[in-house]
């Protein structure tokens, strides 16, 4: 405690604010890692299986049945619903084919799917980037301003000099403290989505194909 008002006293605004915006971006992709986290591995565990047990119910109903106890996230249902959506009647969209409607619902439903899947993706990319040039900056400039002090007392000795540049020098490693779980994560969290993505797509054919036969336990 004694070394963060020692940091608090010899620091400026500048330091300061450097040092919170790394504590608030720290926050944020621990926030997003976490939540994240859970969905994905929650989405990753039950969605083959839930795809399974959708194409072996009797009909749609029992099919949406199931899935309303294994679908936590809400990954599969929406596209189901979209299959099964109907069209206003004089509307542009009625004017097309019915194979062509059923494509765009699924295609619209999907891309809604990926996107909640791939949410904080973007924030986790930023914090990986950008946290280890602004801990860069924070010890530039600790170290400038550790200079600017040295220089007004006129003693430049080594123990005068170590101790505020060692204070500087921690803030890029804070700072590549922020950025490594973030980059680490958004790695992690591409795989899985890309997994997701791939079962998602497959899931969502086979549907086009099912809604589009004769099958009279599809169509009914």
């Amino acid at each position: 405690m004694s070394g963060l008002q020692q940091f608090i006293d010899q620091s400026d605004a500048v330091g300061l604010g450097v040092a919170a915006v790394l504590l608030t971006m720290s926050i944020l992709a621990w926030i997003v890692i976490l939540w994240k986290g859970w969905m994905l591995h929650r989405v990753h565990r039950y969605l083959s299986s839930s795809i399974h047990v959708f194409w072996q119910a009797d009909d749609i109903a029992s099919g949406k049945q199931q899935l309303n106890t294994m679908d936590h996230e809400r990954v599969l249902l929406p596209l189901v619903e979209a299959a099964q959506r109907i069209v206003k009647p004089g509307s542009l969209e009625a004017r097309a084919q019915p194979h062509a409607q059923l494509t765009r619902h699924l295609r619209d439903t999907l891309h809604d799917v990926l996107a909640k899947l791939q949410a904080g993706q973007v924030l986790l990319a930023s914090v990986g980037a950008v946290s280890p040039f602004v801990g860069l900056f924070g010890t530039v400039w600790g170290i400038y301003h550790a200079m600017l002090a040295i220089s007004a007392d006129g003693a430049a000795s080594i123990e005068r000099i170590a101790g505020p540049v060692g204070e500087a020098l921690i803030m890029t490693a804070a700072g590549l403290a922020v950025a490594i779980p973030a980059v680490l994560a958004f790695n992690v969290f591409g795989r899985l989505i890309a997994a997701c993505e791939a079962d998602l797509e497959g899931f969502a054919h086979d549907l086009r194909e099912a809604f589009t036969s004769s099958n009279p336990m599809i169509t009914s």
